[in-house]
């Protein structure tokens, strides 16, 4: 039972406990044998009750504890089998899992190492006596705090504590848990606000979770994955008419702070929330994750007013990790986030993690890199930093068929120093993901909301993933817009322009005037094609600039009154059949002439 294991000192004391009293010829027995398996020590044995053991005998060596009781036998049960468990919708396919892992179990005494805090720094507790911790362990404090193993030295490991640091004292002792950190999954976690572990923190109650999952799990291999096909509908024409977005693909959203970044995200769940009320199916929904990193309290308190006035919240996770809580948790939200979103993709669903945002997980990352004197790179991050998202990002993806057909939308965002996207994090993040939404400063000033500046903007899915309505018009769109901004530029240097010139700057400021919108307002698919078309087809060209919002706000109505079948072929289908496009260019016409006239009638 102890071979292999090391017992330190020439006396050996010993803590025998059970969950009856022995007596004298038992603990004399008891003792014999211990005597036997240590023969170079002098054992000294103590007994001790403990009911919680069930049933059996557990020995404390002090560095080496041997539990050979029901309850640890049990406990090591669920640890593996939690472990493993898959995250499935089916009953039948869990307790398939179980009954194996009972036909496997291997019914021998739980043999673990016991460890020792020598100091304890910031948030690092350094520990002793455990040399068989692997990296990212979950380790149990007597005191009732976790941590997680960062460091494997020689001699030492160096613990993150996740929680309770400050009853943590030197000489506490700490076990191995054998496990990394896992986070609980399922349908009962929508519509909640949990903390980077997964315990709830919005007062409403325990959790009904359907398993676990660890949280950095290794990323879908490339035969698993299909390209990026499938639309997601943002409810923002800026982007799903020029930068669309798919399922399974990654999208940064980067800009200063105080440019709508957070707003963009709030629209986007708005928009799924829209979308799910539509769906047939639960394939058909989008579950959103929403993953607030560093953020304040009353920021985040008014995410959820604004989610759950709208509904949105019964279809939405939110995961927090607060600006006074520790740079560990900080720093494992969003691979929490991650693996919630993943229930859903691995069971053929589909889901969507918003992960607000990773320049603050990066500092939380570097704080704790820092305290574990781990050498530092440029700005004094450390050199792994870059696959610290890495390994985040490329978790997303659209699954083959074969794998369930689910897929996981990952929107990260990062917030840059005065425009300056060549900084280290912005560019390491921006070489990971499928293209970028870049806010600027500048245009949000100007108000133009959201500020979405077409030329730094991208998306290297784009056309593949748009809706095919969208696709036919929305090329015209980018083609005037780019013409627009060139032409811009060397219009305030002269003032005398010619005809062409100061029809495509009109058509140009039209077309920006068109991409506004209000925050928390996202749009339909059918208004966003009904706007689009009445700037292309130059329906806006005599419309003057500040009457074009009271233009844009009665257009939805009137063609929804006048041309009722068109609206519902782009909701169903996506697309319009020639007839159809030509009904709704004269509903258009008809709509714009009637503006104009009553705006006359009104002027004279």
């Amino acid at each position: 039972m102890l071979r292999g294991q090391s017992v330190e000192g020439k006396i050996v004391r010993v803590i025998v406990e059970t969950v009856h009293p022995l007596n004298d010829k038992q603990q004399t027995h008891v003792h014999k044998k211990l005597q036997v398996l240590l023969p170079t020590k002098k054992v000294e044995c103590f007994f001790k009750l403990n009911p919680s053991l069930l049933s059996g005998i557990r020995l404390d060596f002090g560095t080496l504890i041997v539990d050979d009781s029901v309850q640890a036998k049990l406990n090591d049960f669920v640890a593996q089998t939690k472990e493993s468990l898959p995250v499935a919708l089916s009953a039948r396919s869990i307790m398939t899992h179980i009954e194996k892992h009972l036909k496997d179990f291997n019914n021998q005494p739980v043999v673990h190492t016991v460890g020792h805090v020598v100091s304890v720094l910031d948030g690092v507790a350094r520990v002793v006596g455990l040399p068989d911790l692997m990296a990212g362990e979950l380790v149990a404090f007597t005191s009732g705090a976790k941590g997680i193993v960062l460091n494997l030295n020689s001699e030492f490991v160096d613990v993150i504590i996740l929680y309770a640091s400050e009853n943590i004292r030197e000489g506490e002792s700490v076990v191995g848990t054998r496990s990394k950190v896992t986070v609980p999954v399922g349908f009962g976690l929508l519509g909640r606000v949990i903390n980077a572990l997964g315990q709830p923190v919005d007062d409403l109650g325990e959790i009904a979770h359907t398993g676990y999952r660890v949280m950095q799990m290794p990323a879908p291999d490339l035969l698993s994955r299909v390209p990026v096909t499938k639309p997601v509908h943002t409810g923002i024409l800026g982007i799903d008419a020029l930068l669309a977005i798919g399922k399974g693909q990654r999208e940064l959203v980067i800009g200063d702070r105080q440019t709508g970044k957070t707003t963009l995200l709030i629209d986007m769940i708005l928009s799924q929330h829209e979308c799910n009320k539509q769906a047939r199916s639960l394939t058909d929904k989008m579950f959103c994750v929403y993953v607030a990193i560093g953020q304040k309290q009353s920021s985040v308190r008014d995410l959820i007013q604004v989610l759950t006035k709208a509904g949105a919240l019964e279809d939405t996770i939110i995961v927090m990790a607060g600006a006074s809580e520790s740079a560990a948790m900080q720093y494992l939200a969003p691979y929490a986030g991650c693996a919630i979103a993943e229930y859903f993709r691995d069971n053929g669903m589909n889901a969507m993690v918003f992960y607000d945002d990773l320049s603050k997980h990066a500092t939380a990352y570097r704080e704790m890199s820092l305290l574990l004197k781990r050498p530092a790179g440029r700005e004094a991050y450390p050199g792994d930093v870059f696959y610290l998202h890495s390994r985040l990002l490329e978790r997303a993806g659209q699954m083959s068929s074969e794998y369930g057909g689910g897929s996981l939308t990952a929107i990260p965002v990062i917030e840059t120093q005065e425009g300056d996207v060549s900084a280290y994090i912005p560019t390491n993040v921006i070489s990971i993901t499928d293209g970028q939404i870049f806010l600027e400063s500048s245009l949000f000033h100007q108000g133009i909301k959201p500020a979405l500046n077409v030329g730094l903007s991208v998306s290297r899915v784009g056309g593949a993933a748009q809706t095919p309505i969208m696709k036919k018009i929305a090329a015209s769109v980018k083609l005037e817009l780019a013409q627009y901004r060139e032409v811009l530029a060397f219009s305030q240097l002269s003032s005398d322009l010619d005809v062409a010139t100061q029809k495509l700057l009109n058509r140009g400021v039209r077309l920006t005037e068109i991409l506004k919108q209000s925050q928390h307002q996202p749009l339909s698919l059918a208004e966003e094609v009904v706007r689009l078309l009445v700037g292309t087809k130059g329906y806006l060209d005599a419309i003057d600039l500040d009457i074009i919002p009271e233009f844009l706000k009665g257009l939805y109505p009137y063609v929804q009154k006048h041309a009722e079948d068109v609206i519902e072929s782009i909701r169903v289908f996506g697309d319009l059949i020639d007839d159809e496009m030509a009904l709704l260019d004269q509903t258009l016409q008809a709509y714009a002439q009637n503006f104009k006239s009553i705006n006359e009638r009104k002027e004279e």
